[in-house]
């Protein structure tokens, strides 16, 4: 078995719930992550484009290994008594520990990527985060329900030129504070964005 994406990283490893193992990509997941996310329906909110073949998933693999060696955590959701990634959930290194996940059509309202969230977002706060975000386009309500699922509270919305894809997107910033006390909100996508407003969502 090739060596895993992000080994090295000891400050994470894998896990699990009752029904999920969440584990580091390996070199030998390049066919499993083409299945998902070359899927256009499951990436039409995600801020890239479907992977086209395999060649495009192990670049995708390396750009997980560079993720994770930048101080971000990205975990291949597998369920359990399966090997096979049926999706995957990541946190950014960068302040914003923004929180995003992908799963496979076939596995949809089955409470997974709560699931994942849930058990990441407990990984983090180990770690002792002061918070996590996330991000959700308008037209997809359902990732919105995923965050409020796992405890996060909205805080404001605000419009932008998504790239690499190139159209405007209401976007929803969702955060949940990890440290007990109430953070100030993370204010750097109303800060960058003029057009930022208040919703009741």
């Amino acid at each position: 078995m090739r060596e895993g994406y992000g080994a090295g990283c000891g400050r994470y490893g894998s896990h699990g719930t009752d029904r999920l193992l969440l584990r580091r990509f390996s070199g030998e997941d390049a066919e499993a992550l083409l299945a998902f996310l070359g899927d256009p329906e499951v990436n039409e909110f995600l801020p890239m484009f479907p992977l086209r073949d395999a060649a495009e998933a192990e670049r995708y693999l390396r750009y997980i290994g560079d993720w994770v060696r930048q101080g971000g955590l990205y975990y291949a959701v597998c369920l359990k008594g399966r090997p096979e990634p049926v999706g995957c959930v990541h946190v950014s290194g960068d302040d914003s520990r923004d929180l995003g996940y992908a799963l496979g059509r076939a596995f949809w309202n089955r409470g997974i990527c709560t699931e994942a969230c849930r058990a990441v977002i407990a990984r983090l706060k180990r770690t002792g985060a002061p918070y996590v975000t996330a991000t959700h386009d308008v037209n997809n309500p359902r990732s919105g329900a995923v965050m409020r699922a796992v405890g996060m509270t909205y805080r404001y919305s605000y419009e932008e030129l998504w790239q690499p894809k190139n159209r405007p997107v209401t976007f929803r910033m969702y955060q949940l504070d990890l440290n007990g006390r109430e953070n100030e909100t993370y204010r750097k996508y109303w800060d960058r964005h003029p057009v930022h407003f208040v919703e009741n969502p």
